[in-house]
C-alpha cells in the first residue's frame, strides 16, 4: 500500500513539475517582451530589445538557466561544448536567481564571470517570460541575424535541432 501510495504523489507531482511544449512557435517578440527589464552583473538595467540590438547581425542562442536548478547544472558542460563549438554566434545567459546575491553566486560558482549574463530582477514571471511560454529550466532559442526567433523550444543543449538552426543560419 505504501509502495502504491508513493507511486501516485510522484505520477501526480511529476505531471505538475515538467516542460509543456508549447502549443505556437512563435518567430518573433510582443513589444511588451522587448521592453522587459533586466539587469547586468554591475546591476544596470537593460531591455531584451537593448540585448537583441548588441546583437544585430549575428546569431544568437538564448540560455535562460539558474544556480539552484538542478537540470540546467546538468546541462552546463553539454552548453559550454555547445559554446565552443560555435564560437562564431553569441550566447546570451539568462538567469533565474531568486536575489541578486543568488545571481552573483551562481555565476562565481559555476564559472559564469567570463559570459554574457543578465538577471530578471522580476523574477520568473514577467511579460518576456510570460511571451515565450517558459515555464521550466533550462530553455534553449536561437535568435537569428535579424532578431527574430529561428528556434523557439529546445530544453537541451544537446537537441540537434539546435545546431541545424545554427549551420542553417550561417550559410
Amino acid at each position: 500500500m505504501r509502495k502504491l501510495l508513493l507511486f501516485f504523489t510522484l505520477s501526480i507531482f511529476g505531471l505538475g513539475c515538467s516542460q509543456k511544449v508549447p502549443q505556437a512557435n512563435k518567430t518573433g517578440f510582443s513589444k511588451e517582451a522587448l521592453a522587459q527589464k533586466l539587469e547586468d552583473e554591475e546591476g544596470k538595467t537593460i531591455t531584451i530589445q537593448q540585448i537583441l540590438d548588441q546583437h544585430k547581425g549575428k546569431v544568437v542562442v538564448l540560455d535562460f538557466w539558474a544556480g539552484w536548478c538542478r537540470d540546467c547544472l546538468k546541462a552546463l558542460p553539454k552548453a559550454k561544448e555547445l559554446e565552443e563549438n560555435n564560437k562564431n554566434i553569441d550566447f546570451v545567459f539568462l538567469s533565474l536567481d531568486r536575489s541578486k546575491e543568488g545571481f552573483e553566486k551562481s555565476l562565481e560558482r559555476f564559472e559564469m564571470k567570463d559570459k554574457e549574463n543578465y538577471w530578471f530582477v522580476s523574477g520568473w514571471k514577467n511579460d518576456f517570460n510570460n511571451y515565450v511560454d517558459l515555464n521550466w529550466i533550462p530553455r534553449y532559442m536561437v535568435i537569428d541575424q535579424k532578431s527574430a526567433i529561428a528556434k523557439y523550444y529546445a530544453i537541451s543543449p544537446e537537441d540537434p535541432e539546435i545546431q541545424a538552426t545554427i549551420d542553417k543560419l550561417l550559410k
